[in-house]
């Protein structure tokens, strides 16, 4: 049976569509996909994702776990600061991307994606036998909303005495939002825009989403559901674990080295990752825009003159650009920005290009990162 988050009531009360994801019951859609991705991209839009999984890791021994077992330098994090990491699988593959938030000297949490919950917490509870720090799965007394868009500061603004317009990208403090105590606001997301990811008890979700959705009535907010996160994260080149990445991708392959550090000391993988990044990977995950009104879906092959150079990992239709965007592994000598390529489309060869992501232009969270 899938499991429900506490808010399943109100997404019923406000006309969202369930459906099955990942183990639960969500909601994929209420007003529609494209109302609700342009409203994130104009406006605010918020989230239910307590789907997602988190794990406590603590103690003297918790950094030199979490240095082991993932590609990233945890190290360089202070407390109130975040980072995006992911963890490799000693096969050369990618067990989860996930972030990791230090919230004490001694006290991380990570966070890990909803379909990999049990296959993460087996994972670390593994590794960690050889390290010993304390951990903790308090996935299920967790509530995470997500408030998203370029009017999210001025939405949060009113419910709470933090600071919110100073607090940085992958920021994260703990205060009062709406009366409740004890809320971890975080400035990481999904979508591209600003965003702030709120982590509350679950008897008090209800409370923090109805004064959420009140402060948004006169900024345009709207609740959105599955389908505008991923049209919204897809514009972004953001990858989704399951398609993009998975235990057969590499981090260097996927466009990871950017958080694979190999000058921190001894990780799962390294010597391998270490070896595709000096003589490189014999493809790479590459994004495109169609050039014709072809979109473009998950396991569609990549040609080049007849020649299948790859598959499609991640397509659909962008509702800010009106054409079919995606994300591709290609072989890497036809992987370089503006190489025009062919998706197979049940047999019809339909042009597309490689660009550099984002695909959208500027959005409010590039605007506030600088």
């Amino acid at each position: 049976m899938s499991k429900r988050t506490p808010l399943y009531s109100k997404h019923l009360a406000e006309g969202g569509k369930m459906i099955p994801f990942a183990g639960w019951e969500m909601p994929v859609r209420y007003s529609g996909d494209a109302a609700e991705h342009n409203a994130v991209r104009q406006a605010a839009g918020l989230f239910d994702v307590s789907h997602m999984g988190q794990f406590l890791v603590r103690g003297p021994k918790a950094l030199a776990l979490l240095q082991y077992i993932s590609t990233n330098n945890v190290a360089t994090v202070p407390v109130g600061k975040a980072q995006y990491n992911c963890l490799p699988n000693g096969r050369g593959g990618i067990v989860d991307d996930v972030i990791v938030y230090r919230l004490e000297d001694e006290l991380y949490m990570v966070v890990v994606n909803a379909a990999n919950v049990d296959k993460d917490w087996a994972w670390f509870n593994e590794v960690n036998a050889g390290f010993g720090a304390a951990l903790e799965n308090i996935s299920d007394a967790t509530t995470l909303l997500a408030l998203s868009g370029p009017k999210a500061h001025d939405v949060l603004r009113p419910l709470t005495p933090v600071d919110i317009d100073s607090m940085p990208y992958y920021g994260l403090v703990r205060s009062s939002v709406a009366g409740i105590e004890n809320v971890l606001i975080a400035t990481t997301g999904y979508t591209g825009e600003a965003t702030f990811e709120l982590f509350v008890r679950n008897d008090a979700a209800e409370t923090l989403w109805n004064a959420l959705r009140e402060a948004g009535a006169a900024h345009g907010l709207v609740p959105a559901g599955l389908g505008a996160r991923d049209t919204l994260r897809l514009e972004m080149g953001y990858m989704l674990y399951g398609n993009d990445i998975d235990d057969a991708t590499s981090p260097i392959a996927a466009g990871l080295g950017w958080i694979t550090k190999f000058d921190k000391g001894d990780f799962i993988d390294k010597e391998l990752f270490a070896k595709q990044k000096a003589e490189g990977t014999p493809e790479k995950l590459v994004a495109f825009k169609s050039l014709d009104r072809a979109i473009p879906r998950h396991g569609y092959p990549i040609t080049r003159n007849g020649e299948t150079i790859g598959r499609v990992t991640s397509g659909g239709f962008s509702p800010l650009l009106k054409y079919g965007i995606g994300l591709a592994y290609v072989k890497t000598e036809f992987s370089a920005v503006g190489e025009t390529l062919e998706i197979d489309v049940r047999g019809k060869a339909a042009p597309v290009q490689i660009v550099k992501p984002p695909l959208v232009g500027t959005t409010s969270l590039q605007r506030w990162k600088k």
